[in-house]
C-alpha cells in the first residue's frame, strides 16, 4: 500500500518533520514505508491550476453561504492565498493518484508522527472510504468534543463525529493523516467538480461525503506541533 507524506522539499523544517514521520512509523512497526511527495508551492499554483482545470471557489476573507452546498464558507487564516491553495493541490493530487492507480493509499502530511501500528486490514474492510487516523488534540477546533466522541464508540472504525452546527462543514481531525479509498478518492475529485476548489480539509467535511467519513478508535497518529507551513 502506499503512503505518501506532503512534504516541502526547499523547508529544512518540513524535510524533517517528514523524516520523523518516516522512523515514527518505522518505530510502530507499519507495513508499509510512507514516501516524501513534493507539495506544490505557491509559484506552482497557477500552472497547476490550469493543468487540472480548478477553480477556487473560496473566500480569503470574511465568509460566505455556499446556496448549492447549502454550507458556510469562512475564510481561513492565511497570509499568503496561493500557501492554502498549494496545500489542497498537494492533496488533490494525491485523489487523483489513488482513484486512476485503484489502490487505496495512506495520505500523510509532514508533521503527522505515528503512536501505534496501523490495522490495514481494518481499514480495508470498513465500510467508510476515507478515514482518519489522527488524535484530533492540537490538531482541529473542538478538539474535545471530537475525542469525547469518538472515545464513547466501540473500538474500530466509527463515523466521524458532529461537533458544529449542520451549516459549517467539519470533518477530521486535520488532514495530517488519513486512509482513503478509491471510491473515496473519486467522491472528492466528483465534489471539486462540482463545488469547486476549497481548503482540503473544508470539501472533505461529513455533509458532502454522505455518512463514508470515518475515523479511527483508537488513533494511530498524532500532529509533531509545528509552526503552520500555510497559514503564515
Amino acid at each position: 500500500m502506499k503512503a505518501k507524506i506532503i512534504t516541502l522539499r526547499d523547508n529544512k523544517f518540513s524535510v524533517a518533520a517528514a523524516e520523523k514521520t518516516i522512523s515514527s512509523s518505522e518505530k510502530v512497526g507499519n507495513d508499509f514505508v510512507p514516501e516524501i511527495y513534493d507539495a506544490i508551492t505557491p509559484e506552482m499554483v497557477d500552472g497547476k491550476m490550469k493543468e487540472h482545470r480548478l477553480t477556487w471557489n473560496y473566500p480569503s476573507a470574511g465568509e460566505e453561504y455556499d446556496m448549492k452546498s447549502g454550507l458556510k464558507k469562512s475564510a481561513y487564516m492565511t497570509a499568503r492565498l496561493n500557501k492554502r491553495i498549494g496545500c489542497f493541490l498537494s492533496h488533490y493530487e494525491q485523489w487523483k493518484l489513488c482513484a486512476e492507480s485503484g489502490e487505496p493509499m495512506i495520505v500523510l502530511e509532514h508533521d503527522a508522527y505515528f503512536t501505534a501500528k496501523v490495522d490495514v486490514d481494518m481499514l480495508e474492510k470498513s465500510s467508510y472510504n476515507i478515514i482518519g487516523l489522527n488524535n484530533p488534540m492540537g490538531a482541529t477546533r473542538r478538539a474535545n468534543l471530537f475525542d469525547q466522541q469518538v472515545k464513547q464508540r466501540p473500538e474500530g472504525v466509527v463515523s466521524c463525529p458532529k461537533v458544529d452546527l449542520d451549516h459549517v462543514p467539519q470533518g477530521l481531525a486535520g488532514n495530517s493523516a488519513y486512509y482513503i479509498k478509491p471510491e473515496g478518492a473519486k467522491k472528492m475529485l466528483e465534489l471539486v467538480n462540482e463545488f469547486g476548489a476549497w481548503p482540503n480539509d473544508a470539501i472533505m467535511c461529513r455533509q458532502l461525503l454522505g455518512g463514508r467519513l470515518g475515523v479511527t478508535n483508537p488513533y494511530y497518529t498524532k500532529v509533531q506541533g509545528l509552526v503552520s507551513t500555510t497559514s503564515l
